[in-house]
């Protein structure tokens, strides 16, 4: 009896460090496939030492693929095992592995952007910037190292985890442990961008609601400041109290600021809410993309935005 290929660990951490490069060649037709294909090449040429068998498996993997980057270590590592299970004479034929590629890479893809991009990338980018806002050189060099160990380290024990396990990782697909991840890995993601809409998302409304003439020493009196630097100075200094208000003799109101005193980012999380049911009602992103612009555009001109 011959005796049973093993991929060395050596080849799988040369699929790993390859796989870091799997959006390299990305394109519209198959998507990940050629960074995909590029990864698996150590372990065909372990695997297979006919040149004919080669090109098979090469071809094999130039299937459509695509899921986010980093949980796609999983996929890989089962596809490493079931290819090491072909290549030890298993009755695993292209569709089967295809299946598994095409069935596991849809529910991962769920958990790697509220996971990766919503949660542990600003995590980190915030204790960075607020290290670098107090003058540290530490922020950014540790937002740096932090993220490259976790993405490293994610990468290659979750395809070790995969390799390990096999196709019996699939069993979950339906439901379990990943479905459970999935689920609330999502949620997390959903209420992290949840607290982050009243940031990304400006709407500032522009119509007048009242204007109230201030009393005397409510507001600063241009007319009567110091000239040169003491009337910088004067002025600075009555600021400081009065606040932006001070600013003019007549107090301003508009709808935004009556909204703002009302719930802050109310018209945010409002438009956010509206495009989301938008997309419910499968309207196209790209058309909601174009509303938004030309009513931005039409505000402006018409001057209630």
């Amino acid at each position: 009896m011959a005796d049973q290929i093993k991929l060395s660990e050596k080849t799988r951490r040369a699929v790993c460090n390859r796989h870091q490069y799997l959006q390299g060649s990305w394109n519209y037709e198959r998507m990940q496939n050629g960074g995909w294909c590029y990864s698996m090449i150590p372990a065909i040429k372990e695997l297979y030492k006919d040149p004919e068998d080669q090109k098979e498996a090469l071809k094999r993997h130039l299937e459509f693929y695509n899921t986010h980057p980093y949980v796609s270590a999983p996929v890989i590592g089962v596809t490493l095992a079931m290819e090491e299970e072909r290549a030890n004479g298993a009755p695993i034929d292209d569709v089967a592995i295809q299946g598994v590629k095409v069935g596991m890479m849809g529910p991962l893809a769920g958990v790697g952007d509220p996971v990766f991009w919503f949660t542990v990338r600003p995590i980190l980018g915030a204790l960075g910037a607020s290290l670098a806002l107090g003058g540290s050189i530490v922020g950014p060099i540790l937002f740096f190292v932090l993220w490259n160990v976790i993405r490293l380290a994610f990468l290659w024990y979750t395809q070790e985890f995969g390799y390990k396990v096999g196709t019996s990782i699939t069993k979950d697909l339906s439901g379990g442990l990943l479905g459970k991840i999935t689920e609330g890995a999502s949620i997390l993601g959903m209420f992290i961008i949840g607290a982050l809409v009243e940031r990304w998302v400006s709407i500032s409304f522009t119509p007048i609601v009242s204007q109230i003439p201030q009393q005397a020493g409510a507001y600063i009196d241009w007319t009567n400041l110091p000239s040169g630097a003491e009337g910088i100075k004067e002025a600075l200094t009555q600021y400081s109290s009065l606040g932006a208000a001070g600013l003019d003799a007549t107090k301003v109101t508009t709808l935004q600021q009556n909204l703002d005193q009302l719930i802050p980012g109310l018209a945010a999380v409002c438009l956010t809410l509206f495009c989301c049911w938008l997309l419910k009602k499968k309207v196209s992103p790209i058309a909601i993309i174009l509303g938004l612009f030309a009513l931005g555009v039409v505000g402006r001109l018409l001057g209630f935005m």
